[in-house]
């Protein structure tokens, strides 16, 4: 999207530079990542970087500041999740943006999703760097670095013993870099819920009281495991959340039909729809509360809706589809981008609106933009955004 960043770089890579990315990275990480990393960065410009930082803070305002919807929205909270003390904000937030050509023909951000869960906070900066050194990039394109700024939102006011990142077999799952990454610096443990006891109400890892708890374990992928613990969410146990587990019902694709802005498409819960569209090839079908894009449809047929049971249909969302324009040039044909803009919240005066902190870019040639729905291709998968000043084309 920099035309002579790009130029640059497709011109001096080479497979030997982009293995010793890899080896780099799994250097940094202190183990293999395991999902598709991109052969190259996106070089985006700041304008369009900054226009969705802007309407990734107004969307979140539209529903963190709506006490209607916030009510409709706690309603969809499952049996066993809804979470005592829950916070006037949340601390972790996501909006994640397709680039579109718009009726002008100018390039524009689409909402594609929008998650008050936490991402790759630790990892991403250290993608980029690792981008930047393997392959000899201008440094002034990273995006600043926030440890400072993470630590806190995940330690609050509490000593790092007493605070865990907690998961579901954490060691096998694909995110462990980002784990060992945020162990490393905030100085934290990473805990299996199985593993968690109780003892009144208070929890302890290995003997060890556990007073905050950095949540990293899915709500659908507890319940779809049928993962046993020794407390439930809703138990009145003393602890404190960073990022309370509440807001990941509360902002989630169940909002976005609720939003109004130039960058939402048409969104429908499918129980409200009187009459399916006939053209579905133009619609996406979403589950309302899956992780990684399991369940979603691109292009839905009748039989996939007609499939879902009537009193399952209000968790199912039918999502106007978006053309992402094919931006990033490549040795293999110009690529698909999705833009993932990571935001921290505080819970502070001062803070009076998200602060956005890092980008997750997936690069895709396929129908969706995982990384897990491109496994087979080369130039595309998980990557990094990197900022610069020229102007987009």
């Amino acid at each position: 999207m920099i035309p002579a960043l790009r130029r640059d770089f497709n011109q001096r890579f080479t497979q030997d530079k982009y293995a010793r990315f890899l080896a780099q990275l799994d250097a940094a990480c202190g183990t293999h990542v395991k999902f598709r990393i991109c052969e190259t960065p996106c070089f985006f410009p700041r304008p369009l970087v900054e226009t969705m930082q802007r309407a990734g803070a107004d969307l979140i305002h539209q529903l963190v500041d709506n006490p209607a919807y916030l009510d409709a929205a706690r309603q969809q909270i499952p049996a066993g999740f809804n979470a005592p003390n829950e916070t006037r904000r949340p601390l972790f937030l996501q909006v994640d943006f397709g680039i579109v050509r718009d009726d002008q023909g100018n390039l524009a951000p689409r909402l594609v999703e929008i998650q008050a869960f936490p991402s790759l906070y630790a990892y991403q900066p250290v993608l980029e760097e690792t981008y930047i050194n393997a392959y000899d990039l201008a440094p002034n394109l990273l995006t600043p670095r926030y440890d400072a700024l993470f630590r806190r939102a995940i330690l609050g006011d509490h000593a790092p013993e007493n605070v865990i990142l907690l998961e579901i077999d954490p060691q096998n799952q694909k995110t462990l870099p980002d784990f060992l990454l945020t162990e490393k610096l905030c100085g934290i443990r990473t805990a299996d819920i199985r593993d968690l006891r109780r003892r009144g109400n208070k929890l302890y890892f290995h003997d060890t009281p556990v007073e905050r708890i950095y949540n990293r374990a899915i709500a659908d992928e507890l319940i779809r495991r049928d993962v046993h613990a020794e407390f439930r969410f809703d138990d009145d146990i003393e602890v404190e959340w960073a990022g309370h587990p509440n807001w990941f019902f509360l902002i989630s694709k169940f909002s976005i039909p609720f939003l109004k802005h130039e960058t939402v498409p048409e969104s429908h819960f499918l129980h409200q729809i009187p009459e399916i569209p006939p053209d579905l090839d133009n619609w996406v079908l979403k589950p309302l509360y899956s992780f990684a894009g399991l369940g979603v449809k691109v292009g839905p047929a009748r039989e996939d809706i007609d499939a879902i049971p009537e009193a399952e249909r209000a968790h199912y969302l039918l999502q106007r589809r978006m053309r992402f324009e094919p931006l990033i040039e490549t040795p293999f044909g110009p690529t698909q981008a999705e833009v993932r803009v990571m935001y921290i919240w505080l819970d502070t005066l001062e803070c009076v609106t998200p602060e956005p902190v890092s980008l997750i870019v997936r690069m895709g040639r396929g129908r969706m933009m995982g990384v897990d729905h491109n496994r087979d291709l080369e130039w595309v998968g998980a990557s990094a955004g990197l900022v610069g000043e020229s102007l987009v084309t």
